[in-house]
């Protein structure tokens, strides 16, 4: 069976490591008893439960690929968002050695396999590259030498995510799974930028994403907004709708 393709149930995970990622968001790494595994770009379900039996719960992608075919480690990227429900507490309250409740793996069609052999864009905004960063990864892991490119729209380095990651991946020789890079600073570019800071236009898409012509599987991830319309430019770009595959960050 794919991994990933068992029922999904809610059950006890703990937090073996929690590390700062940028200065609103968090690296957590948890073990979950039993795992069956995860493709890159799913996700899972974290649930809180109150004193007074109140619930809560949220979905967050996974940001590395499996470790392994019985691997039990899941690791995820938590953005603080102010009127949140779950988040706070992931970003602020979680400690190492506490319990969790899960749920997962969920999602079958955001997802990357090492099976696929066409060129890849991936394009990120904010913290819609966690998805895309297991697949990087994945890709990276298998040495791939399937096409892949990142296009990254962040608003300024410090509040990029996985920054050395996104490095060495970029180093790395194409054939041997590696990701060329493109950032976008939408506030503050450092010095050496490729370009000043400014948002991701039509026609900035067009000249750092992958032609149409090279019939790429796209994946878009970020906010609502950005995603959307990046999906749109990408069809009136000449992109066909159906490689074009999209995941919206919302929600607390």
């Amino acid at each position: 069976m794919e991994r990933g393709a068992l029922p999904v149930i809610w059950q006890e995970s703990t937090a073996e490591a929690v590390a700062p990622l940028t200065p609103t968001s968090r690296l957590i790494t948890l073990r979950v008893p039993g795992w069956p595994g995860h493709l890159a770009g799913q996700h899972l379900d974290v649930r809180l439960t109150a004193p007074d039996g109140y619930q809560a719960s949220r979905s967050y992608s996974i940001g590395a690929p499996a470790d392994g075919e019985h691997g039990e480690h899941v690791e995820l990227a938590v953005e603080r968002l102010e009127d949140g429900e779950v988040s706070p507490y992931l970003v602020e309250g979680l400690e190492a050695g506490d319990s969790l409740e899960v749920r997962g793996p969920i999602g079958g069609w955001f997802v990357w396999r090492p099976a696929q052999t066409e060129p890849v864009q991936l394009i990120a905004g904010g913290s819609g590259l966690v998805p895309l960063m297991a697949m990087a990864r994945e890709h990276g892991r298998v040495g791939s030498a399937a096409p892949m490119r990142l296009l990254y729209s962040v608003r300024s380095p410090v509040f990029a995510y996985y920054r050395d990651d996104l490095r060495r991946l970029a180093e790395l020789p194409a054939e041997q799974g590696g990701v060329a890079t493109e950032m976008v600073y939408t506030r503050v570019a450092p010095p050496g930028a490729a370009r000043p800071a400014g948002r991701l236009t039509p026609e900035l898409l067009a000249e750092t994403a992958l032609p149409p012509s090279t019939e790429p599987t796209v994946y878009v991830c970020g906010p609502t907004a950005f995603v959307e319309a990046v999906a749109t430019a990408l069809v009136a770009q000449g992109h066909a709708p159906e490689r074009v595959r999209t995941e919206r960050f919302g929600g607390p």
